[in-house]
């Protein structure tokens, strides 16, 4: 399987607010950014949706190393809490309701097709790809604000 690294990162103005994500796809030497947003969203929809969009880019499975600073993606995917809450009926473990189900439900769809590999980076620490992604995000969030 092709080795592909995904840095992403999502950007609110307000919470909810306009919004926007950014993505880096990179495989070898070649390198494709993407971005998006909406008008009235959440920080954590835009974190989850730079994900699902770079994924959804990729035509066949891959292995992915996935690279963000929201700890609400890595953690939901990385330690299983995402496939309980699904597993739950969308619940999370103290019978809350868990957020985002529709793209939660997305994005585990997606990540099942790829070997997946999951990192935390700090934000708007030293890491350039996650700088890119966040500059991406706040670009898109601008053009809904």
């Amino acid at each position: 399987m092709k080795v592909v690294t995904i840095y992403t990162d999502g950007a609110c103005s307000g919470n909810p607010g306009p919004g926007g994500w950014g993505a880096i796809l990179r495989y070898g030497a070649a390198e494709k950014e993407l971005s998006g947003g909406e008008a009235h969203t959440t920080n954590n929809r835009m974190e989850l949706l730079g994900v699902i969009r770079a994924l959804e880019a990729l035509k066949e499975p891959c292995t992915v190393e996935l690279w963000s600073d929201s700890r609400y993606v890595i953690d939901g995917l990385s330690k299983g809490w995402a496939k309980s809450w699904q597993k739950r009926g969308w619940v999370k473990s103290d019978k809350k309701p868990a957020l985002n189900p529709d793209l939660w439900e997305r994005l585990l769809e997606l990540t099942a097709r790829h070997d997946m590999r999951y990192h935390w980076v700090r934000g708007h620490a030293e890491n350039e790809y996650n700088n890119r992604c966040d500059a991406l995000a706040v670009a898109a969030r601008e053009r809904y604000g």
